[in-house]
């Protein structure tokens, strides 16, 4: 429709016009956050991310874990799943 036939029907007093209220403006689409965050920001994650080395902070921005310490976590997971499920047996064994 162009200007002139909208002219045409907004002085006709029977017809209303349908005009948008607002606009939805999307800048960037994604969920790459890290673009637009400032580097002081993620020394502060960083430091967060250090003393919380379990977190998922850690994950993100914590410094990398060296081959022993992955290894090391590793096996301390399996380890304390084992001790679990040993626990598990002996409290059904009581019952």
């Amino acid at each position: 429709m162009s200007i002139k036939d909208m002219e045409k029907l907004r002085t006709n007093p029977n017809i209303e016009l349908q005009m948008p209220d607002t606009l939805n403006i999307v800048s960037s689409t994604g969920d790459n956050i890290d673009a637009k965050t400032d580097s002081g920001w993620k020394e502060t994650l960083a430091k967060i991310s250090e003393a919380h080395p379990d977190g998922e902070l850690a994950k993100q921005y914590g410094k990398r874990k060296s081959t022993k310490e992955v290894k090391t976590e590793q096996a301390r997971k399996k380890h304390k799943k084992i001790a679990k499920q040993r626990i598990e047996k002996i409290m059904q064994r009581q019952k």
